[in-house]
């Protein structure tokens, strides 16, 4: 047994705390009214993969084609037994997590006061490495309604190989865990679905049950009609946005480019620019869609400067998503090239300096992507060529889009003459925002939503299911009027080419160009681009009356707006 008595530990001494979270520490997440009592279980139809079904189906044929399931109240209460459960949390932070614990912990402690919760330290690695300590109401009382993944730790190893699986198996066997929550993103879960699937081919008597967290808001479908954590990241930086437009528009001197968590899709930014109005917001899925060159972009944007400046407005603001490059259809080719070319060469490329895998990388490159290339200026092209995380992938997040735009920008401005004749200046400032958003308190939508979704983890568990996500939907009604249930991890899965492999993954919701959140900004933002038209939406509040303080976010809103 190597139960955690060290560095994790040190976190679950009593922690001292400001006076808001001692108020939060008291605040009880509310519960939908099926959760509240004895629950039973309600079948739907039979399920399939979002694509790719038959390829889906042969890699998971103990999990494929499970049946939706929700909870409704139950008029006659069964006893329980106890349970043991294990939880991970796995990839990037997000606010709630420690809620979803809570409610589980909850959950399993009102099937059966015995139950007993065990949490893997520092993610995935942590289930292969043994490495736990058992989450007791001392230690889940000081983590409640607070941010961060503190509480156990986070991780990104991904759970892939049989011999992690069966690592794994010893720990839960040796702890009598019978089921195990996976806490994550979009590639945590798909883990979560292969982890099920291989325990239930075994006959393990393992369940597993994912749940549904990422801040950049791309793992949803009609049944998990949000992820985690986006509502108060969101809220964060649009409070930052707006007291840097407050700022622009009083000082009437700085063009603000922003970029924005959100890699491979831009709902951050769509949801924090119908916030907060800015001048110019960059949707990578309509960029694309467009087939818009860098070229395009950067005229887009210097022709509402030049409009502004035209105007006596010398000022504004423009919202950047983290992973643009990667949409703009000339460097997605790049990338995609780049990719292949270095995952089927994973052996000849591994031992080369910087200078041989350059020289290696433009022998080989087609033409036009060497062009593209040379578009780039040298530090951006050395971060695709060169600077990648360990799963091979760019790191977006490292690539500065927000300097790179503005100095194309400049460059353009400067080579018009009619701009400096009507007294246009353009001085540009620089953010990225981050993680400023992942570990915050969570907002009482978060809160009551995280906590909802690990008491319904419980539920799922006490059914007796595996490979189940947690769902809990209705969300833009008041909370008790939620619906609790959960979808096979499968329903929500394709194949995908990753690193030069084929790859069962679930498939990432991207901005809807036809979607309501879209339409409503594309409606407007002319208006914003000429006009200063901005909405300062200040702090998350988490006291005072539901319409200021519970209101989930404006995509949720427009997306199940009836």
């Amino acid at each position: 047994m190597h139960s955690e008595n060290n560095n994790v530990n040190v976190l679950h001494i009593t922690m001292k705390k400001s006076a808001l979270q001692k108020a939060r520490a008291s605040y009880q997440p509310k519960l939908p009214i099926a959760l509240a009592g004895a629950v039973k279980v309600v079948e739907g139809h039979a399920t399939q993969s979002v694509a790719d079904q038959e390829a889906i189906k042969a890699l998971f044929p103990n999990t494929y084609g499970l049946p939706e399931i929700r909870f409704e109240k139950n008029p006659t209460a069964t006893p329980g037994k106890p349970v043991n459960v294990g939880v991970i949390l796995s990839g990037g932070q997000a606010p709630g997590g420690h809620n979803v614990i809570c409610g589980l912990f909850d959950g399993i402690k009102k099937i059966h006061k015995e139950s007993r919760l065990f949490g893997f330290l520092m993610g995935p690695q942590g289930l292969v490495e043994h490495r736990y300590i058992e989450l007791t109401a001392p230690i889940i009382d000081e983590y409640r309604n607070t941010g961060g993944f503190d509480i156990i730790g986070s991780g990104r190893t991904k759970l892939e190989k049989k011999d992690q699986f069966d690592k794994g198996l010893e720990i839960l066997r040796e702890l009598n865990i019978s089921a195990l929550v996976i806490i994550g993103g979009d590639d945590s879960n798909t883990n979560a679905a292969i982890l099920a699937e291989y325990y239930k081919s075994i006959g393990a008597g393992i369940q597993v049950i994912g749940c549904p967290k990422t801040i950049d808001g791309d793992l949803k479908n009609d049944v998990i009609e949000t992820s985690f954590g986006f509502d108060t990241a969101t809220k964060v930086y649009s409070e930052v946005i707006g007291n840097i437009q407050r700022d622009c528009n009083s000082a009437k001197k700085y063009w603000h480019f922003i970029k924005l968590m959100g890699r491979s899709a831009s709902h951050i930014a769509l949801e924090c620019a119908l916030q907060c109005q800015p001048n110019v917001c960059l949707i990578s899925e309509e960029i694309e869609a467009k087939n818009m060159s860098l070229d395009d972009i950067v005229a887009y944007i210097a022709d509402i400067v030049a409009s502004r400046a035209a105007d006596g407005n010398n000022f504004g603001t423009v919202l950047i998503p983290e992973g643009l490059i990667e949409f703009i259809p000339e460097f997605k080719r790049l990338i995609s090239e780049l990719n292949e070319l270095l995952g089927a060469n994973k052996d000849k490329v591994a031992g080369m300096d910087n200078a041989q895998l350059t020289e290696f990388i433009m022998t080989n490159l087609s033409a036009d992507n060497v062009a593209a290339l040379k578009k780039l200026p040298e530090s951006v092209a050395r971060q695709l060529m060169l600077d990648r995380d360990p799963h091979g992938n760019v790191q977006v997040s490292l690539i500065e889009t927000e300097k790179l735009l503005s100095g194309l920008v400049a460059a353009r401005l400067e080579a018009t003459p009619s701009f400096a004749a009507c007294g246009g200046k353009f001085s540009s400032l620089h953010h990225f925002f981050g993680y400023e958003g992942r570990c915050a308190d969570p907002s009482n939508f978060d809160a009551d939503y995280c906590y909802s979704l690990g008491f319904n983890a419980s539920a799922l568990i006490n059914a007796g299911v595996t490979g189940y996500m947690s769902s809990i939907r209705n969300l833009v009604k008041p909370a008790v009027q939620w619906i609790p249930g959960g979808i096979p991890i499968t329903m929500m899965m394709n194949i995908e080419r990753r690193n030069a492999e084929d790859k069962p993954v679930i498939q990432k919701a991207l901005v809807r160009l036809d979607g309501a959140p879209f339409q409503k900004f594309a409606s407007q933002r002319d208006d914003w681009a000429h006009n200063t038209c901005y909405i300062y939406p200040g702090p998350i509040q988490y006291f005072g009356p539901a319409e200021v303080c519970d209101q989930p976010s404006m995509t949720l809103k427009y997306e199940h707006r009836h």
